[in-house]
C-alpha cells in the first residue's frame, strides 16, 4: 500500500521535478532568451531543483504519516509483523509435527 501512495505521490509531482537534461535545456534557453550568464543560469535552475527535491520529501513524508494513520486505524499489520506471524506459525506447526 505505501508503495501505491508512493509511486502516486511521485507521479503527480514528477513534473516539478527536473531533470539533468531539462536542467541542461532551460540552462541555455535562459541564456539565449534573457542573457544570463551559465552561472547564473545554474544557479537558479540548482535552486529550482532544491525546492523541488524538498517539496518531494515533504509530500513523502506526509503520505507516509497519513498512510500510518489509516493503517492503524484500520488495524491492519505492517510486512515486518505479518512476516514475524509467518514464522512463528512456521515454528508451531514444525513443533506440532514432532
Amino acid at each position: 500500500m505505501l508503495d501505491l501512495l508512493e509511486k502516486t505521490v511521485m507521479t503527480a509531482i514528477g513534473a516539478a521535478a527536473i531533470t539533468q537534461k531539462k536542467a541542461e535545456e532551460l540552462v541555455n534557453e535562459m541564456k539565449e532568451k534573457y542573457k544570463v550568464s551559465e552561472d547564473e543560469g545554474r544557479s537558479f535552475v540548482d535552486r529550482v531543483q532544491g525546492i523541488a527535491q524538498e517539496s518531494k520529501d515533504k509530500i513523502r513524508e506526509m503520505a507516509e504519516t497519513e498512510v500510518r494513520k489509516v493503517v492503524d486505524k484500520l488495524g491492519l499489520v505492517s510486512r515486518d509483523e505479518y512476516e514475524r506471524l509467518v514464522a512463528r506459525v512456521q515454528e508451531l506447526e514444525a513443533r506440532n509435527n514432532e
